[in-house]
């Protein structure tokens, strides 16, 4: 079972660079160590410290990768009286991938199926009629 917190643990125990914890849908993380990997800066991640970030994380639209990368950082949840329950909005994310790509380019556009049966049907009329 993980660590539970409460808002005012949080808020207390984040102070600045030295330890920096927030809260994200219920579950706090310690982003201390990625402060100077965060490719948004680690401004945004301190001025966010003690603080609910649920909101501001979904506006984002963070990369699955990045959402994946939080597990890392994840050192407990809130007590249960302090939970929102609040759920992820659906964001866009930039899951587009190599594989979708490769997908999509197999095989000749419609267009271009188009195009050349509208060249054979006027060569066709031309040499024919």
């Amino acid at each position: 079972m993980s660590k539970q917190y409460t808002r005012s643990e949080v808020a207390s125990s984040s102070n600045s660079k030295n330890q920096t914890l927030f809260i994200i849908h219920d579950k706090v993380y310690n982003v201390t160590s990625f402060l100077n990997e965060h490719p948004g800066g680690e401004e945004i991640l301190v001025d966010h410290g003690g603080k609910d970030a649920s909101e501001d994380f979904d506006d984002v639209g963070h990369s699955k990768d990045a959402l994946d990368l939080m597990k890392k950082y994840l050192v407990g949840e809130l007590v249960e009286s302090e939970r929102t329950g609040g759920k992820p909005k659906q964001t866009w994310t930039s899951d587009y991938s190599k594989d979708k790509q490769d997908k999509e380019n197999q095989g000749l556009s419609p267009f271009v199926w188009v195009s050349v049966l509208a060249a054979v049907m006027a060569v066709v009329y031309f040499v024919y009629l």
